[in-house]
């Protein structure tokens, strides 16, 4: 059953979630009001998280320029590389702990143009 907010179509049973300035699903989004359709600047940042993670320390990594299925893989090897779980969601890599400087090493070691961000 399809749920709408004002004039967009916010969510679909047929294909889940939905970007509400074109329609698509948030898999196919075209438009640029999508930070995930938008593949940004080039630059990689790593950053400490906290807040709403009672408590829990969490490393994210944002702004890798890779398909779903490639992030996660290369989370893959990040979290063996720091010994620690994680996971890779709406382009976002979160690993368990604060891990940057080691995070930061490993992804200029693979090319990527890395930032530290955040406090």
């Amino acid at each position: 059953m399809p749920t709408r907010r004002g004039d967009g179509l916010v969510y679909s049973s047929g294909c889940g979630r939905t970007c509400p300035h074109c329609g698509n699903a948030i898999a196919d989004c075209v438009c640029r009001k999508n930070p995930r359709a938008d593949r940004g600047d080039g630059i990689v940042r790593v950053r400490r998280e906290v807040k709403g993670r009672r408590g829990k320390t969490v490393t994210a990594i944002s702004g890798i320029p890779l398909p779903e299925d490639e992030l996660r893989a290369l989370a893959g090897d990040l979290k063996r590389s720091c010994g620690t779980g994680g996971s890779a969601k709406d382009g976002v890599i979160e690993i368990q702990g604060d891990h940057r400087d080691a995070l930061v090493r490993l992804l200029r070691e693979r090319g990527y143009s890395v930032t530290l961000a955040g406090g």
